[in-house]
């Protein structure tokens, strides 16, 4: 097995652990926020909320591609981020549903969550030990990406439906189509990230900030398909707020990009044997 990417020996300013706790702890909180001062003060203004707690989840979800992938799976990086939003969408729609059915809509974000957490090591230990891929972080890695991929879905369709009923999602992100907004945008927030900057100077800083770049567009894209949900003034507020977020992190993210570009162009001209 060759390591390629650099990500296992690169270095690693935040552990898996705390993103962990930041990211999916962070996307409850979010979540649960939004749901709570929406319903408690009868609007949908809140809504922005769950989308910001859908991007703390996706910076975790990148951070899981930047572990697994780099045990030489460039190529895959774009499958295991299409893997990641699979899973969560499998997490979500069970929590949701089982939740609705039981009358308890609102502890259907914890159900997704664990739900979706242990479907994913289930689906990484099968990588492993059925189809050989001999990761030492594989099933770590996927529970991550099951459950980064469940809180994404659920924050981001939040943000369109307003709801957490399993009903209304149905109805306002899976009928309308949005649901492949949500899902291609959770994508890319999720594997883009390190698809970008992979390689021996790939690190972990620029990487995240990245996908924190590129989860804030998918806040401005839900934020577009909420126009015709919710109502204008909660629609405006996540487009400029996500539109903000995202000039913020481009150009934190450039300013990275020159910082490791310079170690790069400053190791000398090519011999002369190689021109």
């Amino acid at each position: 097995m060759t390591v390629a990417g650099g990500a296992p020996t690169a270095p690693a300013a935040i552990t898996p652990e705390k993103l962990r706790i930041y990211g999916l702890g962070g996307a409850l909180v979010g979540i649960y926020l939004a749901a709570v001062l929406n319903s408690v003060l009868g609007t949908d203004i809140f809504s922005i909320l769950a989308a910001a707690g859908a991007v703390a989840a996706a910076v975790t979800g990148a951070n899981a591609v930047r572990r697994v992938c780099g045990y030489g799976i460039g190529t895959g990086v774009p499958s295991i981020g299409m893997l990641a939003l699979g899973m969560g969408i499998v997490g979500a729609s069970f929590g949701l549903s089982t939740a609705q059915q039981l009358g308890v809509s609102m502890a259907g974000v914890i159900i997704a969550l664990v739900y979706a957490m242990v479907f994913g090591y289930i689906v990484g230990a099968i990588a492993n030990r059925v189809m050989g891929f001999n990761i030492p972080i594989m099933e770590e890695g996927l529970t991550d990406l099951s459950g980064a991929g469940a809180m994404a879905i659920i924050g981001w369709s939040y943000a369109i439906s307003g709801s957490l009923g399993y009903a209304d999602m149905v109805t306002k992100v899976f009928n309308t189509g949005y649901l492949a907004i949500v899902f291609i945008c959770g994508g890319l927030a999720i594997l883009h990230p390190f698809n970008a900057n992979l390689g021996p100077d790939e690190k972990q800083d620029r990487t995240l900030v990245n996908g924190l770049m590129v989860g804030s567009l998918a806040v401005v894209a839900v934020g577009l398909c909420s126009l015709a949900t919710l109502s204008t003034t909660a629609a405006i507020i996540t487009i400029v707020i996500g539109a903000a977020a995202w000039y913020y992190f481009y150009v934190w993210y450039y300013r990275l990009v020159k910082r490791d570009a310079a170690a790069v162009v400053g190791t000398g001209l090519l011999p002369p044997s190689a021109l």
